[in-house]
């Protein structure tokens, strides 16, 4: 029997990270440096968690020119804007 994906996004949410991704972007030969930091940022906004942003784009990682760079800059942004690499939800500042 084929293995499960135990894990099935939300289509609403799969297809926001797909429109951030376009606007900032673009292709995946235009990621960067610098415009993976901005989806990052703007699935932030959304209240996406910027992890979750990562792991789709990480799923395209062989499309991407500068992969290691690309990758070493979000994972840094990650561990930036998020406690221990984990989101930080507004119940955990409220405590």
């Amino acid at each position: 029997m084929p293995e499960e994906n135990l894990f099935s996004p939300d289509p609403f949410v799969q297809e926001k990270v797909e429109d951030i991704w376009r606007t900032t972007c673009g292709t995946w030969k235009n990621c960067s440096e610098s415009n993976i930091q901005e989806l990052l940022l703007k699935c932030e906004e959304q209240g996406i968690d910027p992890q979750y942003c990562m792991s789709w784009v990480e799923e395209h990682s062989g499309n991407i020119p500068n992969w290691d760079g690309v990758s070493d800059a979000a994972r840094q942004w990650v561990n930036n804007h998020t406690s221990t690499g984990s989101p930080i939800v507004s119940s955990d500042l409220s405590d």
